[in-house]
């Protein structure tokens, strides 16, 4: 490894399940130091956790960085999306934090999709139909559920902003994360004073949202980091990673995790008025397209355990069908559903089972991307697909997606990507340069790649014809 050239910077993911930094070389990308530490998501009927904690694990994150982090000149801050953080007057917590997952406020996302007059006017003004995840509907079942803690409220932020905030003492978001709230409506560019006023929220407790490009300020002084060192915006993780990967428009992603996720960069605003696709903006200036399965690796793998089979022993050849939404789903939009087998005959063998799981999580996922990669959005239909997460490191999930797309594939060496699209940011604000560009320059998404091969029609619409014939069956309740 070659001797780091400087100047240092530090990328943060603050995800749902621990705070992790990266001090990267700022010239060639190299990682000189990292740390880790755990949150905890606290049980009962949500997902909540602690601020606080979040702001600790990152400290002793920084603090295994050991004394790279002291020579660092620039720091951001990715974290995960759509969380609601209520601050005090005095800028402690209220409550601990509402976390994406907590689907509590499913009942006020319906109502506030019902009062602005449906998932078209939705699309058609925030980009976006909002999911439970989403956090203006976190805000209304506070209000309605807990009015003491909403009272008490001076302040909102996402999960970014606070350790952003803890960092500087300043208010700011950027707009991909705030794409995300279902507050700030991408038609403007700006919060939503309409919406703001349904919700009883007001804009003075909101975070200035900051242009590409502009820092949130520096470091304050008695933290472990250098004082007066430059802190970018931020951005939510699905950003993060899309800066990790230095993509370019058109570029598709799967990531292949707990759920499955699919984007890609658009130089056009995403308005579906279906809630399949996500219209988010993206931390550059574009927009990131994203679409989410619910199922995809735990799923496959709970099919691999029930079988007795190493994930990786598939065998092919048969005409079964699996459809594993064993959480329901919601790509397709399905959220009773379970998990659904057809086409069982005597000769089928275990390994035919997993694969036909493989298959239906991967169809879900394509299906899913040829929305995000619709007709207006100029793809080049020849890109290669980018298979990031857990199960990119899978042969299963390589080849099954390889057979299903009929499209290249690259899986990128890079690790924490969101951590290292951090990074990328506080660098592009340090040197002055494009964020994804000097993760481009990084070789960030150098990896592994693999050819086409001729697209498997037959599995394609044997998956599709089942789903189509099961329809009552999988929205029953």
């Amino acid at each position: 490894m070659s001797a780091p050239e400087g100047p240092f910077v530090i990328g943060v993911d603050s995800s749902t399940q621990s705070a992790k930094a990266l001090v990267v070389d700022a010239a060639t990308g190299q990682v000189v130091a990292r740390g880790q530490a755990p949150h905890t998501v606290t049980p009962g009927p949500g997902h909540e956790s602690d601020p606080e904690e979040w702001w600790q694990a990152l400290g002793t994150a920084l603090e295994q960085c050991g004394r790279a982090a002291q020579e660092a000149s620039a720091v951001s801050v990715g974290g995960q999306q759509h969380g609601l953080v209520t601050l005090d007057a005095d800028g402690r917590p209220v409550r601990p934090a509402l976390l994406w997952n907590d689907v509590r406020s499913a009942p006020q996302r319906d109502r506030l999709i019902e009062q602005l007059g449906g998932p078209a006017a939705w699309a058609a003004r925030f980009g976006s139909v909002p999911a439970p995840a989403f956090t203006v509907t976190k805000w209304a079942w506070l209000c309605e559920n807990e009015p003491d803690n909403a009272a008490a409220t001076a302040a909102v932020r996402l999960p970014h902003d606070y350790l952003t905030g803890r960092l500087t003492g300043q208010g700011t978001t950027d707009r991909g994360d705030a794409s995300g709230t279902g507050w700030w409506a991408s038609a403007d560019e700006a919060y939503d004073e309409e919406m703001l006023q349904l919700i009883g929220l007001s804009p003075g407790l909101l975070p200035r949202v900051l242009t590409p490009g502009e820092a949130a300020g520096t470091v304050r002084p008695g933290l472990p980091l250098p004082a007066g060192a430059l802190v970018a915006a931020g951005t939510g993780d699905n950003m993060a990673a899309a800066l990790g990967l230095g993509l370019r428009p058109g570029q598709p992603v799967l990531s292949l995790g707990t759920s499955g996720t699919v984007y890609a960069v658009s130089s056009r605003r995403p308005t579906d008025a279906t809630g399949t696709v996500a219209g988010f903006a993206d931390a550059r200036g574009d927009w990131l397209p994203l679409a989410c399965t619910l199922n995809c690796t735990l799923a496959v793998d709970r099919v691999a355990a029930l079988l007795s089979l190493d994930r990786e022993a598939v065998e092919g050849g048969a005409e079964t069908v699996l459809l594993p939404f064993l959480d329901g789903e919601r790509t397709p939009n399905l959220p009773y559903a379970s998990g659904l087998l057809s086409g069982l005959r005597h000769d089928t063998t275990a390994g035919q089972v997993l694969q036909a799981a493989y298959d239906g999580a991967v169809f879900a996922l394509l299906r899913a991307l040829d929305q995000v990669l619709d007709e207006k959005s100029a793809a080049d239909q020849n890109a290669p697909l980018l298979l990031i997460g857990g199960g990119a490191k899978g042969t299963a999930w390589r080849e099954t997606v390889r057979r299903l797309s009929g499209r290249p594939v690259q899986v990128p060496r890079a690790e924490e990507l969101v951590a290292l699209g951090a990074a990328a940011q506080a660098a592009g604000l340090l040197l002055e340069e494009d964020p994804a560009a000097v993760a481009r320059r990084w070789g960030t998404a150098e990896g592994p790649s693999y050819d086409a091969v001729p697209r498997d029609e037959a599995t394609l619409t044997r998956v599709a014809d089942t789903l189509a014939g099961a329809d009552t069956l999988l929205r029953q309740r």
